[in-house]
């Protein structure tokens, strides 16, 4: 990734999503915000893009321990289907035991947290993948 860019992260729920975002030129996830998903969500993420002026979305691909898709591997394709109209460039990220770790680290804090917390802080952890990966 030789020019700046700014990248959102999304790890898709089927209740909410956790979004994050980052800049290339700093190279740090941040996490950002949670979408519930109501039916507009699809119309949030695309304003947040245009907003950031966003340049790519990176989204978690969920798979089993064996590394196959599941239902929310499906899921996921699928919602990602009705963002293509959005203009920034969508690439997926593994999102293997994200949600684990970002538990794991809210856990560690000795504060409460929600479901949300996990899947920005997910979001934030896939987003931190792929910025290591593409380097």
């Amino acid at each position: 990734m030789s020019n700046k860019q700014t990248l959102i992260a999304l790890d898709v729920g089927e209740k909410r999503i956790g979004i994050a975002q980052a800049d290339t030129s700093i190279g740090i996830a941040v996490p950002y915000d949670t979408i519930e998903v109501d039916g507009y969500e699809v119309a949030a993420i695309v304003r947040l893009v245009l907003s950031a002026g966003a340049d790519k979305i990176v989204v978690g691909y969920p798979r089993n321990q064996s590394g196959e898709p599941t239902a929310q591997t499906q899921f996921v394709e699928d919602f990602v289907e009705k963002l293509r109209d959005c203009d920034a460039e969508i690439v997926y990220q593994d999102e293997s035991l994200t949600s684990v770790l970002a538990e794991q680290q809210l856990a560690a804090r000795k504060k409460p947290y929600s479901k949300g917390d996990i899947d920005m802080i997910a979001a934030s952890i896939i987003l931190t993948d792929y910025l290591e990966e593409h380097r």
